[in-house]
């Protein structure tokens, strides 16, 4: 269960409401989809399963009573389709929206995808929670809009060109919400996450998560691989904080915080090299045989930006977001749970 603050949580208990998840089978969807549970919330969950996993799905309702487990709808279905859309809407009070092709390399690989998952499955989202009512939709953005600014840390009004397809695509994400709140009045909400990284994070595949993929990779003797010289810097953002971030969102009842978008991470840079050193002595702490002491070295990938370091001076201002888990919390955790899956 994802620790909310006490007032958070007390928040959320106070009243059952009905969401409806986008990307619920995802490595974010289920976490959020655990903790509305855990707080006795109803929810109704869209995903196509082509990322997220009927794993991921069981590991929730495994931990969750009889009767939260009843507040569940699980409907398979796509957000390429419009009337999937309207079906997971209907009768939700918020959307949670983290259906997406997540990926930088693989939105190079198939811009049009990119665009048809992204850009307009979230056009038919906007539609349905219109024509469906719902009062409060937020939805994942990414620091990939920042593209090729090099100010540090990022701040929200300021971006630069998108490097990729994805990139592109979350800007666009923005400017329909955007849209949508100036001419329909819906209430929107953008998190622009950086790095994100925790338990059920696939580790496997050319676009898993660095984090995951190292782990996983430490533990059973493959080899690690660093794109670059290692210098490269990230703010890494464990699940706990991005589920506290769409909690206070979903809730918030300041008008002034509103159709804004946020940065949501740590607000702190860590290293690659940084990085793999605290992975590794993490796996050899908790009984892990780590595969080798130093990782190899490759090019830097297409569409990756060297730095990245979030300002979130506006989520703590505007949307109270303080971070729970740091990186060493977050990665101590995070190891113990792959460690634990065979």
């Amino acid at each position: 269960m994802s620790a909310l603050p006490e007032s958070l949580a007390s928040a959320l208990k106070e009243c059952a409401r009905t969401w409806a998840v986008t990307g619920v089978a995802g490595f974010i969807g289920s976490h959020l989809l655990e903790t509305l549970l855990q707080h006795d919330q109803h929810v109704a969950g869209l995903d196509d399963l082509s990322t997220g996993t009927q794993v991921n799905l069981k590991q929730v309702l495994d931990v969750v009573s009889p009767a939260q487990k009843a507040r569940f709808q699980f409907i398979k279905g796509d957000i390429r389709n419009s009337g999937d859309c309207q079906t997971v809407c209907r009768g939700a009070e918020v959307v949670l929206h983290h259906a997406a092709t997540a990926s930088v390399p693989l939105s190079i690989e198939r811009p049009r995808e990119t665009f048809e998952i992204n850009v307009m499955g979230f056009a038919n989202i906007l539609a349905a929670a219109r024509d469906q009512k719902v009062k409060r939709c937020v939805y994942a953005s990414s620091s990939s809009v920042y593209g090729d600014d090099d100010h540090l840390p990022k701040v929200e009004e300021r971006t630069g060109r998108p490097l990729s397809p994805y990139a592109q695509s979350k800007r666009e994400n923005e400017e329909w919400a955007e849209f949508y709140a100036r001419l329909y009045g819906t209430e929107v909400i953008g998190l622009r996450y950086f790095n994100v990284f925790g338990a059920r994070q696939n580790p496997k595949g050319p676009y898993a998560g660095v984090i995951a993929q190292w782990i996983h990779s430490l533990n059973r003797g493959e080899p690690v691989h660093i794109n670059g010289d290692g210098s490269t810097s990230r703010d890494f953002c464990h699940i706990e904080n991005v589920v506290q971030a769409n909690i206070l969102a979903a809730l918030t009842t300041k008008d002034q915080a509103l159709g804004q978008v946020y940065n949501i991470a740590l607000g702190s840079r860590t290293t690659l090299n940084e990085l793999f050193q605290m992975i590794h002595d993490d796996v050899t702490r908790q009984g892990g045989k780590p595969s080798q002491n130093t990782p190899h070295h490759r090019d830097f990938r297409p569409g990756d930006i060297r730095h990245s370091h979030a300002d979130i001076s506006k989520a703590r201002k505007l949307l109270s977001y303080v971070p729970s888990r740091s990186v060493k919390d977050g990665l101590e955790a995070t190891v113990a749970c792959f460690l634990a899956t065979p």
